[in-house]
C-alpha cells in the first residue's frame, strides 16, 4: 500500500475496506489479519488499528476464533462446532484423515492460529488425533447437538 505518511497507513487501509464492503466485494468475512498484513503490505499494529476504525463504526465486529465479520452477517459459532459439522455433513467416518489446516483456513476464511486452537480443543475432546501416517484423522465424532 503507497504509504504518503505513516500516521495515516491504517486510515488508508480502513478506506480501502470500506469501500470493499460498501461495494459487495467484502460480504460476510473479512480476511483474516495475517492475510490483510499480506494484501496491504503493513503489520499487524496498522491492520488491527484499521480494523478498530472500522469497528468503531459499526460496520465489522470480532468474534473470538470465529474473525472479523461484516456487521449482521456470517457463522458466529465457534470454530470447533463449525468443523466438527462440516465433518458431519461430509460423511466422515472414525479413521477417515482430518482436513489440513490449510484447508481448515481457507474453507473457514480464518487464521491458522484460530484453526490451531480449534483442532487442540478437538484433541482435547478425543474427536481428532495423530495417525500412524504423521497426519490427523478422525478418533470420534461427536454427539448430534452441542459439539463443544
Amino acid at each position: 500500500m503507497p504509504q504518503a505518511s505513516p500516521r495515516g497507513t491504517y486510515l488508508q487501509v480502513s478506506e480501502s475496506l470500506r469501500q470493499k464492503i460498501r461495494k459487495g466485494s467484502i460480504a460476510e468475512a473479512l480476511p483474516s489479519e495475517a492475510e490483510l498484513m499480506r494484501v496491504y503490505g503493513v503489520g499487524r499494529s496498522t491492520v488491527g488499528r484499521a480494523l478498530a476504525v472500522l469497528k468503531t463504526e459499526g460496520l465489522i465486529e470480532s468474534h473470538q476464533g470465529a474473525g472479523w465479520y461484516v456487521t449482521g452477517t456470517g457463522d458466529r459459532r465457534p470454530l470447533v462446532e463449525r468443523v466438527t459439522e462440516l465433518l458431519r455433513a461430509d460423511g466422515v467416518k472414525v479413521g477417515d484423515p482430518f482436513p489440513s489446516e490449510n484447508e481448515l483456513c481457507e474453507r473457514f476464511g480464518v487464521s491458522r492460529t484460530a484453526v490451531r486452537s480449534a483442532i487442540a480443543q478437538m484433541e482435547g475432546q478425543g474427536l481428532v488425533g495423530m495417525g500412524a501416517s504423521r497426519r490427523r484423522e478422525v478418533r470420534a465424532l461427536p454427539p448430534n447437538g452441542k459439539d463443544s
